[in-house]
């Protein structure tokens, strides 16, 4: 947090957008109130330092950046939202998490999971609320709603930039999510301001936080896309930890579908032998888990050591108990996500979960949209990731760590 309060006191000097907000929807409440935590102790710094424009940040008779909000549903599960506080001239940011299915509703009587369509619908509820009171209006949607339905391959619906456009359309100032899915889905909204973010920084702190005898170098380690459409963030990792890549890509039956999608038939793998080595694949969504086991399974055929897996969103559709099987075969090491969707308590309990936080991160970019800054340096986690990796080293020298 140093690092970045400095920035506030060299960089930030400009007047806020506006008295800052935030709306936390239906799953939110636990990821706004950690944000709303940094931002407090970012504000309570400068509180004493009243000449300066930081000053005016928080609205007027608040104790906190929190905006109480709620969407309360009829008895036939049509739904409304209430704003409880004042948002008249407020740089208001809403989260939104359209995965969080622990939210249920009351529906003629029965109880029903929140779906991605729901939270969406409450979304929009909670601008038309607003009602253009507030000078600004800024979604973060860490998990894209409808992000893998992002391009056309036959007759079928664009959800995603249905989704866009419809936000657009509310008025929305900034659309900011995570790692998504096909950033060229912003195509959609080419006038207005989309910003997608990489974990990449945080995920690496995570592991590098709970896996302390990492030899990264050429010789112990590799980095495997798991296929052709997570090469990028793959070279990446390759690139900044210095490490050689390989890469499957997936050969498909498309004669029929499966549960929407053609099923995979085989992962070929190209690239130098990982025997011996420890492996870390990442994708941005970790769906049911099949495609990353059969690769942890192709790996150990082909003597890999340790395996790590890392995805933004652990979404772990069919549960965990294969996971768990793998790991107690020695098939999975560690799986890395984050905490940008909800996750069960199952999950957060399994001791080959390591859970990158993203409060912070989140908390930053709010920081600086609201006054109005580059992003530039929260976009590129470069240099930060090359600090890290020197801290890592000279942790491991610290404390008697030896390459073999």
């Amino acid at each position: 947090m140093t690092d970045f309060v400095s920035n506030w006191n060299n960089d930030l000097l400009t007047v806020p957008f506006g008295p800052l907000g935030i709306i936390a929807m239906p799953g939110c409440e636990e990821a706004a109130r950690r944000i709303n935590e940094y931002l407090m102790k970012w504000y309570e710094q400068q509180e004493a330092l009243e000449d300066t424009p930081l000053y005016a940040q928080m609205g007027p008779n608040r104790k906190d950046f929190l905006i109480e909000a709620h969407c309360p549903r009829f008895g036939t599960g049509e739904g409304k939202a209430i704003i409880k506080d004042s948002v008249r001239g407020y740089d208001i940011y809403i989260l939104c998490d359209p995965g969080a299915y622990n939210v249920t509703y009351k529906m003629y009587g029965r109880e029903v999971p929140m779906s991605p369509d729901d939270h969406f619908q409450d979304l929009k509820r909670v601008i038309a609320a607003i009602g253009g009171k507030a000078k600004r209006v800024n979604v973060i949607m860490p998990y894209m709603y409808e992000g893998r339905q992002h391009r056309r391959s036959s007759r079928e619906s664009l959800d995603c930039a249905m989704m866009l456009q419809e936000l657009e359309a509310t008025g929305i100032a900034n659309f900011i999510t995570f790692d998504a899915h096909d950033p060229r889905v912003q195509n959609a909204i080419p006038s207005s301001s989309f910003e997608s973010f990489m974990p990449s920084y945080q995920i690496l702190k995570a592991l590098f936080r709970e896996q302390k005898d990492l030899q990264i170098d050429r010789d112990h380690m590799m980095i495997v896309s798991p296929d052709e459409g997570a090469l990028d963030r793959n070279i990446f990792y390759s690139s900044v930890l210095g490490v050689n890549m390989g890469f499957f890509y997936k050969r498909r039956d498309y004669t029929r579908l499966v549960n929407g999608r053609n099923p995979i038939i085989a992962h070929e793998y190209l690239g130098e032998s990982v025997e011996g080595k420890d492996i870390l694949v990442s994708d941005d969504i970790l769906s049911s888990g099949d495609s990353i086991l059969d690769l942890a399974r192709q790996l150990k055929k082909r003597k890999a050591n340790r395996i790590f897996a890392a995805a933004t969103f652990g979404l772990f559709t069919n549960g965990i108990e294969a996971f768990n099987q793998a790991y107690e075969e020695g098939l999975i090491h560690r799986i890395i996500s984050t905490n940008l969707t909800y996750r069960t308590p199952e999950l957060l309990a399994a001791p080959w979960f390591i859970e990158a936080d993203m409060s912070k991160y989140t908390a930053y970019i709010i920081a600086t949209l609201n006054h109005d800054r580059s992003l530039s340096k929260l976009l590129t986690p470069y240099d930060r990731i090359k600090n890290l990796l020197n801290r890592y080293h000279e942790e491991q020298a610290a404390n008697g760590f030896r390459i073999i």
